[in-house]
């Protein structure tokens, strides 16, 4: 165990899966965060859902997927503000233009935004889109937004994009975030 890993051991995420191609990542992000013990929780986006399946996300966190804000189930056994609440950080891997832009707004139109319009949380964002949405004038407002609200950020990175393109707005890798989680923790624990 790392001393980076120490910090993790034991520590609740809940990690909010939208929309993206870069979804993907959130499966490899799940294994990594549980291999250092950490109790991961997720929520998946309709959107998310698209790209990753409730049933691969639930196999990784050996956990119930949350999908519905209307579901009267999983509202009886974990309300999605009780759900924002229990997590030590919560994480948005994917964090999408169109999600970070909802947070930004203070919407709460399904259970991603809302559970993280309702969390006392920190809420890290790995920021994940095209080039051109990256750069808009109104992703960059919606993201000072949030960071002045104290979202923490880790990415994205420079690279090839799914369209075809080249340039910022690559989801952070793993073990990036892995880190990011780890340093927040660590900055907790620090006297």
């Amino acid at each position: 165990m790392t001393t980076q890993d120490e910090f993790l051991a034991g520590k609740r995420v809940l990690l909010v899966i939208a929309g993206g191609v870069a979804a993907y990542k959130s499966l490899d992000l799940i294994r990594r965060l549980r291999e250092r013990k950490v109790k991961v929780r997720a929520i998946l986006t309709q959107a998310g859902a698209r790209f990753v399946t409730p049933l691969s996300v639930q196999a990784l966190t050996e956990d119930t997927v949350y999908q519905d804000m209307w579901s009267l189930t999983d509202e009886s056994q974990m309300g999605h503000i009780r759900l924002s609440r229990d997590a030590d950080l919560v994480v948005i891997a994917p964090a999408t233009a169109d999600l970070m832009a909802r947070m930004a707004a203070g919407m709460a139109d399904d259970l991603a935004a809302t559970a993280v319009l309702a969390t006392d949380k920190p809420v890290l964002l790995a920021p994940a889109m095209n080039v051109r949405m990256w750069e808009h004038p109104a992703t960059q407002a919606n993201l000072a937004t949030l960071e002045r609200r104290g979202a923490l950020r880790v990415g994205p990175n420079a690279g090839d994009m799914a369209c075809g393109e080249y340039g910022m707005g690559r989801m952070a890798e793993p073990m990036e975030i892995v880190a990011a989680v780890a340093a927040f923790f660590a900055g907790q624990a620090a006297p």
